[in-house]
């Protein structure tokens, strides 16, 4: 049976900038630590306000946002669950069908490939699956259900 968690092969993953376009991804300057965090608090699940500080707090920064004449719009993290792991990645619900989740997912996988990664492991997909097999290729790893994977380790999985 197929799990939760999906890996990508990162060595055909690039991200192209979009110089038509007003929305900006950069990485994460850590003096926004406090205006991303209160922005996943306020969109999204507050399990990821952790994750996202992590992922802003390393050396290089490993979170990404998406902007737009000064508003986030949304983010995309990777290495803060575990080595390896992509995620969490959000964008406002009334901004999606811009392509700024591709942007900020492929912008993200790149960033892991310059890093020395070769495969991504996208963790706890869900409903999200579609997304990812058709934008990156991503596949399921079997056996690899949140009671089986990283997320084992979490609290409220004793």
């Amino acid at each position: 049976m197929n799990g939760n968690d999906m890996i990508v092969n990162l060595k055909n993953v690039s991200f192209q900038e979009d110089e038509g376009s007003a929305v900006r991804i950069k990485r994460a300057f850590a003096g926004d630590k406090e205006r991303i965090l209160q922005f996943v608090r306020e969109n999204f699940n507050t399990n990821w306000i952790w994750e996202t500080e992590y992922a802003i707090l390393q050396s290089p920064g490993q979170c990404f946002v998406a902007t737009e004449h000064g508003k986030i719009l949304g983010f995309a993290c990777y290495d803060s669950s575990a080595k390896g792991f992509f995620g969490p990645i959000g964008v406002l619900e009334e901004e999606r069908g811009r392509q700024i989740g591709t942007r900020l997912l492929l912008k993200t996988l790149d960033a892991m490939k310059a890093a020395g990664y070769w495969y991504a492991i996208i963790g706890w997909v869900d409903d999200a699956a579609p997304f990812y097999q058709k934008t990156v290729n991503a596949r399921f790893i079997e056996d690899a259900c949140p009671e089986n994977s990283v997320y084992s380790n979490m609290v409220f999985m004793d």
